[in-house]
């Protein structure tokens, strides 16, 4: 199932704000030689699911407008750029947009952090600032091997369900959102998430628990603030400011 169009950028708008988005994660140094991938819906026919990718062999830095591929779902050239794909791309992202029309954008990393963090038996905890406006959002996708095989994609979107934040075992870390400032922000709070619970871990005695109480108020609270689906709203601020503390300029990709 597909999202109706109105809800989706134009082809030429999203490929300026998702070459800018792999410009920034070069910036944030959230990448893994010709590595991951982040995906876009773009408008397509009916009952289908069109969606921008990066070339296979390309460092984000190198990511542009013009050179991110058109695929469908099945990984189909349908731009017939003649780039190449990566196989775990199509099979990871394909899935995800295929099941959830929610999901505009899906982003998926390999930092140290999501990956040590996916390591651990225990998974993310919710017991700082930034994993707690997680609370009730984070599914867990058990290893399975390099994500190239076509039958794994029901376990994977079983395992993400309604959530918005996914973290793979023994692998990284993925997000999805309504847009790619969105999108951006969950992971960039899933990163930070992880990242304190490595550095409060390091330090001497026990973490101090959240009552869960207090856990269960706190995405609510989030929501209210600052979600949005269509861009705008806090999200879109952040990704701005975070694009042009980078200097990275839309106009020029």
């Amino acid at each position: 199932m597909s999202p109706p169009d109105h809800d989706l950028p134009t082809e030429a708008d999203a490929r300026r704000e998702l070459a800018a988005c792999y410009r920034l994660f070069d910036h944030l140094g959230w990448t893994e030689a010709i590595f991951n991938h982040i995906t876009l819906r773009v408008p397509s026919p009916a009952g289908t699911a069109h969606y921008l990718i990066n070339p296979f062999g390309l460092h984000y830095s190198e990511v542009s407008a013009a050179n991110l591929v058109k695929i469908d779902i099945e990984g189909n050239d349908i731009g017939a750029s003649g780039r190449q794909v990566n196989r775990a791309g199509f099979v990871i992202h394909g899935a995800v947009h295929q099941a959830r029309p929610d999901a505009h954008c899906v982003m998926h990393i390999h930092s140290t952090a999501g990956c040590a963090v996916a390591c651990k038996e225990s998974g993310l905890r919710h017991d700082n600032f930034y994993s707690a406006m997680l609370y009730g959002d984070v599914g867990y996708h058990e290893y399975e091997g390099v994500t190239t095989s076509l039958d794994e994609r029901p376990r994977l979107v079983e395992s993400l369900g309604s959530r918005n934040h996914l973290v793979l075992r023994n692998h990284g870390l993925l997000a999805v959102g309504g847009s790619v400032a969105q999108c951006f922000q969950r992971l960039w709070t899933l990163q930070r998430a992880c990242e304190i619970q490595l550095a409060s871990d390091a330090g001497a005695g026990p973490n101090r628990q959240i009552p869960v109480r207090v856990l269960e108020k706190v995405p609510a609270s989030r929501l209210n603030m600052n979600d949005s689906t269509k861009g705008g709203g806090v999200s879109q601020l952040m990704f701005d400011a975070m694009l042009r503390r980078a200097g990275i300029s839309r106009d020029a990709l």
